[in-house]
């Protein structure tokens, strides 16, 4: 059922121009998902709790090399490396590899690339919002511009789970160290137009003070309340042409289902494997639909992408060899 589904939505793509729209077919009840689990041992054996999918040779009519690991947060724990950049103003840590991060923490089960980062005049800066056991390690970038004269004040994506254990993707706004709010819809800014108000906790909408035990940001948020969002416009992301939301492309995404199983994604692409240049975002928020993600968020690709399995590589990252990183999610 969900084979066809994914089919017919082939057929009738929407255009992508990353403003939500509605989903009709989202079965997540379905059996018969389109990714297989690995069984064979290849990345040896995994604790209860983890389970991990490898996708047929041909995902939503494309060549594809993409995993998803699910994981039971009853059983394990959900925890996030990462730079310490609280006030945006730079860090002096050093950005890591995941193998580096699996082997500062004590070999995690699972290891994945987070949000985004960057470097200027040697200092290190996170761009993304990452918070480990309710420290806040860094915000979301608060601003955003194509030519550095017109400035716009996007809300950014982020996965969230907070101290009661429920998980939600939504989007974020730091103004500073006491104003810090979560939004159920994103402010409908978009290069080209008008910027926006600065988020307050009146605009877009009610914020709620931020609050989380674990959370990782980037963007663009993908699904929400099990409704296909892929919300790069508002998010100002279209002009970053490193995240590229319209091309195809290596992914990291991180979702939940209505069950509660956490569920990471990455896939290979730009043909470091002949033939399988990978997928938009858009792809990315359809393939975690029919998985059954009732919440998902787009984080870092490119050569970033990288999903290790009892340290293994799952997938060849697309740089030829793993690149550091400002922020990783870790599954004990």
């Amino acid at each position: 059922m969900i084979a066809l589904a994914l089919a017919a939505a082939c057929a009738c793509s929407q255009k992508d121009d990353g403003l939500p729209k509605e989903w009709p077919w989202n079965d997540p009840d379905a059996d018969d998902k389109p990714f297989v689990e690995v069984t064979d041992g290849s990345f040896g054996q995994l604790p209860d709790g983890v389970r991990l999918y490898k996708s047929p040779e041909v995902l939503q009519g494309k060549p594809a090399i993409a995993y998803i690991a699910t994981v039971d947060l009853s059983k394990r724990s959900f925890h996030v490396w990462g730079i310490s950049d609280p006030a945006l103003s730079g860090s002096t840590d050093p950005f890591q590899t995941p193998t580096q991060v699996y082997n500062t923490k004590d070999s995690p089960v699972l290891v994945m690339n987070g949000g985004y980062f960057y470097t200027d005049s040697g200092t290190n800066y996170s761009a993304s919002l990452a918070v480990e056991e309710g420290e806040l390690l860094s915000p979301n970038i608060n601003y955003a511009s194509e030519d550095w004269i017109t400035i716009y004040y996007p809300t950014k994506g982020a996965f969230i789970r907070h101290a009661d254990g429920t998980m939600e993707a939504a989007w974020t706004y730091w103004a500073d160290a006491s104003n810090h709010w979560i939004y159920d819809a994103p402010a409908q800014n978009g290069y080209g137009s008008t910027p926006l108000d600065q988020p307050s906790a009146t605009f877009p909408s009610a914020g709620r003070d931020f609050e989380a035990k674990t959370a990782i940001g980037a963007g663009p948020v993908l699904v929400k309340n099990g409704q296909f969002q892929n919300t790069w416009r508002y998010e100002c992301l279209p002009g970053d042409h490193d995240v590229n939301c319209q091309g195809r492309a290596p992914r990291t995404a991180i979702g939940c289902t209505s069950e509660g199983l956490l569920v990471l994604f990455v896939c290979e692409g730009r043909d470091i494997t002949e033939g399988v240049p990978g997928y938009s975002t858009e792809d990315v928020a359809n393939i975690l639909l029919a998985f059954g993600c009732k919440e998902a968020l787009n984080l870092d690709g490119g050569g970033s992408t990288c999903l290790l399995v009892n340290g293994l590589e799952t997938i060849k990252p697309s740089d030829g060899s793993q690149r550091s990183v400002g922020n990783c999610i870790y599954i004990k």
